[in-house]
């Protein structure tokens, strides 16, 4: 049969049973001859069913059997037949004994392989799952849990199946796709297992199943074995109601230690079981105790992974999976699973973390900027190109997670100054390189710093904040509330930038200049409503300081004129200034300690130098001439030398 014709099959036959089943359910929420009626419709349906199914079980398995022994061109098909098990009627002993038997050989089925030109044998597909095929293997525990309906039926049939597959296991005389399909079947079972209470009174109780087989199995050297048990793993670590030591070591140490492959594989059920119990469960289990709990609470213990001893329990999971970002030697192939390496699972994690944050009060909000800042860093990575997951994962994210809640647009604004500082070369300890390396990886902050400004640009999802952010500056209330929260607001950003730039004056090399110059050029695009009288004469103050450093970029003096202008249009009290107490505490609100003083109103930045006195001024035609023959354009710089603000 062809893999069109299995699949038509099986839709037709999900149809029909699906209709018969609304059709019941109508009847038997009615009465009288509308009842009536909707049972004939279910009963035809019914019979249309039973005229297209295998008429008997036996049928139905010699049918699923001719297919699987026809190869894997075959494989589609098979799968689309077994999923017809799902329709059939197993209530008679002799089907479900017909049924019981078949799957049996399905789950003692060998994996399939291919032998190389050494004579090595290579598992066909994803090398973890049941028949190597995620689908298959859903496909038949499907069927095992229709056939072995009744309450821990389920469990102990496959729990014996597993027993059988591990005795060379535990023996030491399994040879590596032994060790595989017996991970497989256990994945099975632990997958489709609500609790570890179930597998009491099994062939293989839960401690066997880790300590004679998944421990040892994720200590064996071929790097398949060691994923299948790392998966498994994680299964038998979600069904825990704390997780035991031996299996968070294990997983640290393979995520560590492991080839790239294994440490995707332990990342992924580090990230699993962090999102499950909690970082706190996971840290608690092996007894660490961060050698300063306060710095980890702002910022991720620094840690290189790649000389970090085994032993090293002073480090939390989540510092460890952080550092992940900074090896530099992952491997980024696009061939194949382009997904099933470490930044793609780092960054998909530390991205449901940030979303989720409110389900995990152990880690720190200080922390969530570091997040955040970090996977907007990786978006912009010229490796990230070549992973199309991640790079679709955290387009999504970033398209969501500023206009969800005020904290996340907190987050957002937090996150830019220390994101621009760890992406600016030549500044803060980043390498620089030639020119053309350089110049490439400014080009990346500045895409970076634009897109954090969007962020903070996009409207709250709840209808209050969302409507008044959609206001004009000239339509809001000019009358302050009694507490602003400029920290998820683009006043706030700005004012963040021009501190930022304040303090990076006093630093004259090329690249801080450069710095201080792009952050100008963002600054000039953020927005002021004219309700924030405080932050609107605050950022007055500032506008010189940003003028001061950005007296080389005639375009851009005439935007911070402009800037000028505007906030000074929006002051309702220009000639009043702004206290600089009351400065002080819109810079602790943003966290920004010590903040930078406030510029008088009307300050020359920079200043014009005055001629020298042996220089004789020019005849005043000379002067006249010249004045009038000026152009819009001197006017502009003489007016970007001199910011009334």
């Amino acid at each position: 049969m062809e893999a069109e014709v299995a699949l038509y099959w099986k839709v037709m036959c999900m149809h029909l049973q699906a209709e018969a089943q609304v059709k019941g359910s109508e009847a038997a929420t009615t009465t009288g001859t509308e009842a009536a009626v909707y049972a004939s419709e279910a009963s035809d349906k019914n019979d249309l069913l039973d005229g297209v199914l295998p008429s008997t079980v036996a049928e139905f398995v010699d049918l699923v059997k001719a297919h699987l022994s026809a190869g894997p061109n075959y494989h589609f098909a098979s799968r689309q037949l077994l999923l017809l098990g799902g329709m059939l009627d197993f209530s008679d002993s002799m089907n479900r004994k017909v049924a019981s038997s078949f799957l049996y050989e399905l789950l003692n089925r060998p994996l399939e392989h291919e032998v190389d030109e050494d004579g090595n044998q290579i598992a066909i597909g994803d090398g973890v799952s049941l028949g190597g095929d995620l689908q298959w293997a859903k496909a038949v525990s499907e069927l095992a849990k229709k056939v072995h309906a009744s309450i821990g039926e389920f469990e102990m049939v496959i729990a014996t199946v597993v027993e059988e597959l591990a005795r060379p296991c535990r023996e030491r005389t399994a040879d590596f796709m032994q060790w595989m399909h017996c991970l497989a079947v256990t994945g099975l079972l632990l997958e489709n297992t609500s609790t570890l209470r179930s597998l009491e009174g099994t062939a293989i109780r839960p401690s066997e199943v880790l300590q004679s087989l998944l421990l040892p199995a994720a200590k064996q050297k071929h790097v398949d074995v060691q994923r299948a048990a790392l998966r498994c793993l994680c299964l038998f670590g979600l069904l825990e109601n704390k997780p035991s030591t031996e299996l968070v070591k294990q997983l640290r140490l393979s995520f560590i230690n492991g080839p790239d492959l294994v440490s995707a594989m332990a990342s992924k059920a580090l990230i699993d079981l962090v999102s499950w119990h909690g970082p706190q469960e996971l840290d608690q289990a092996i007894g660490t105790e961060p050698s300063d709990a306060n710095y980890e609470k702002t910022q991720f213990a620094p840690v290189d992974i790649s000389d970090l001893n085994d032993d090293d329990l002073n480090v939390g999971v989540l510092s460890i999976l952080f550092s992940g970002f900074h090896k530099d030697d992952w491997e980024f192939s696009p061939e194949g699973d382009n997904h099933d390496n470490v930044p793609t699972i780092l960054g998909e994690g530390f991205a449901k973390i940030l979303l989720l944050s409110e389900n995990y009060p152990s880690i720190s909000a200080d922390l969530h900027p570091v997040i955040l800042a970090q996977l907007v860093r990786l978006y912009f990575l010229e490796e990230s190109k070549e992973l199309g997951r991640l790079k679709q994962c955290l387009s999504v994210f970033f398209l969501h997670y500023p206009s969800l809640s005020e904290k996340h647009k907190r987050c957002v604004s937090s996150a830019f100054v220390p994101l621009m500082r760890a992406m600016w070369p030549g500044i803060h300890g980043n390498a620089g390189g030639s020119g053309p390396v350089v110049s490439k990886k400014r080009k990346q902050a500045v895409q970076a710093a634009r897109f954090m400004v969007q962020m903070v640009q996009s409207p709250l999802f709840s209808t209050e904040t969302a409507e008044q952010a959609c206001m004009s500056p000239e339509s809001l209330s000019s009358s302050p509330g009694p507490f602003v929260n400029y920290d998820i607001s683009e006043e706030g950003l700005a004012i963040r930038i021009a501190v930022e730039v304040g303090n990076s004056q006093d630093k004259k090399s090329a690249p801080m200049k450069a710095y201080a110059l792009a952050l100008c050029k963002v600054a000039v695009l953020l927005r002021f409503r004219q309700s924030e009288q405080k932050a609107i004469k605050c950022m007055r103050g500032l506008v010189n300081t940003l003028a001061a450093s950005a007296a080389s970029d005639k375009d851009l003096m005439k935007e911070l004129a402009q800037m000028a202008s505007r906030l000074k249009s929006l002051d309702e009290s220009p000639e009043e200034e702004l206290p600089q107490d009351q400065a002080d505490a819109i810079f602790e609100q943003l966290g920004l300690a010590g903040g930078v003083k406030l510029d008088a109103a009307n300050t020359v930045v920079p200043p014009t130098p005055a001629p020298p006195r042996s220089v004789r001024a020019p005849p005043a035609r000379r002067r006249a001439r010249r004045a009038a023959s000026s152009s819009d354009d001197s006017e502009a710089e003489a007016e970007g030398e001199s910011l009334d603000v």
